[in-house]
């Protein structure tokens, strides 16, 4: 008799922006004469700069000649894109990866639900709350957490670190000690961002328990500020403590292109074994590369036309940010993030729950945010908007907003 993997069983509805699809494709059915705005889902809206899009017809052309025809992707990925990788994002950064750590593959959400393949099912996690819903579905997946708790709305068997505003959305080190512990800065959903002193307090925490730190860096092409890192081994002794993931998606626009790559440093040991020599395995295993013509894109993004490009398209998305950040606050809502992060968090107003907001919202302003209770049950009261629209939609949403 067949069986299914009943731990998938536990998990309650459906992924959260799949419910919020419905919810906007229904409210878009019923009301086909009204223009809806979405500031939800972390989407790009700029077009590839034009360095990227001139590596890709390169890569393109290249294909079509069998002299310089790629097949099979290397199992960690073209020499190249790890090399410009190790260089750019690390150690100009004073930062110690070579580019035999450096694992390319398609996304960060890939990587961030994988991961935890090469951790036995025992592990206590640790995650933020609010958190990106990923890192706790994987794992619930793969059986590493009880039954879902209805009343606390929350997993049996996880340690959730709250994340409040009185902590500036920033999670405490845990009491209960975990052995898998989730971070990402600057932070997905609250665009909260942490001090290079204080995430030095997490890499010490996990050397002296033992702990494997999972670091999502995924929006570090967004910070502004000097104080705050943009990678985990900034730290000293990150090293034999952290995973590293990041991402294409956000600092270059590959959402729809999808490239991506996890450092794993070869001092990472638990249980006797490498993690790296664990990581590699897996992934030659269940990963054929990211195509050939892609891992060419990326390494535009190094090239010194990439980076001025890509840091106007940034600064793009944070102009939206602070237009979106200011502007509310000026309505007399409470909101935070939006300066080293393309999101910004804010409490829903006259004690709405975030889903009547979110029903408020796509009602009465035909704008589409994201209800912070699908983050985990300390979102609740809380909405998320993203700065990834264009501005001339982004102008029009909040002024809609405003008008309510």
């Amino acid at each position: 008799m067949v069986t299914v993997n009943h731990n998938y069983l536990k998990l309650p509805g459906s992924y959260l922006f799949s419910t919020i699809g419905k919810k906007v494709r229904a409210y878009k059915e019923e009301n086909p004469d009204k223009e809806v705005i979405s500031l939800g889902i972390g989407d790009v809206t700029q077009p590839l700069v034009p360095a990227i899009i001139d590596a890709l017809h390169g890569a393109v052309e290249e294909m079509a000649h069998a002299e310089t025809f790629h097949g099979y992707a290397p199992d960690l990925g073209y020499e190249f894109l790890r090399r410009a990788i190790a260089k750019n994002d690390y150690q100009d950064r004073g930062c110690d990866i070579a580019a035999d750590e450096i694992f390319v593959s398609d996304g960060a959400k890939s990587d961030s639900g994988n991961i935890q393949e090469i951790f036995g099912t025992d592990n206590k996690v640790a995650v933020c709350d609010p958190v990106y819903p990923v890192y706790v579905d994987t794992n619930v997946m793969a059986g590493r957490t009880g039954e879902y708790n209805r009343v606390r709305e929350n997993f049996d068997g996880v340690i959730y670190m709250p994340c409040r505003k009185e902590n500036g959305f920033l999670p405490e080190l845990p009491s209960e000690v975990p052995d898998l512990i989730y971070l990402c800065f600057p932070n997905n959903p609250t665009g909260s961002a942490i001090t290079k002193d204080e995430l030095q307090k997490w890499v010490d925490y996990a050397n002296k328990n033992g702990c494997v730190i999972i670091y999502d860096a995924a929006y570090e092409a967004y910070i502004s500020e000097e104080n705050v890192p943009h990678s985990i081994y900034e730290c000293e002794g990150a090293r034999t403590c952290a995973i590293e993931l990041r991402s294409f998606s956000k600092n270059a626009g590959f959402t729809g292109v999808r490239l991506g790559f996890t450092v794993i440093p070869k001092e990472l040991v638990r249980d006797g074994v490498s993690l790296h020599s664990l990581w590699a395995r897996r992934h030659g295993t269940k990963f054929n590369g990211a195509p050939y013509i892609v891992q060419k894109a990326g390494e535009a993004v190094y090239s010194e036309a990439g980076k001025a490009q890509l840091k106007n398209q940034v600064g793009y998305y944070m102009r939206n940010a602070k237009l979106i950040h200011d502007e509310l606050a000026k309505a007399g809502f409470s909101v935070s993030g939006g300066v080293n992060a393309p999101y910004i968090w804010l409490e829903t107003p006259d004690k709405m729950t975030s889903w009547e907001f979110f029903d408020y919202l796509l009602k009465n302003a035909n704008v589409v945010g994201t209800p912070g209770s699908g983050f985990g049950s300390h979102g609740e009261g809380y909405f998320r908007l993203t700065a990834f629209g264009t501005y001339e939609n982004t102008l029009k949403a909040i002024d809609r907003i405003k008008s309510l």
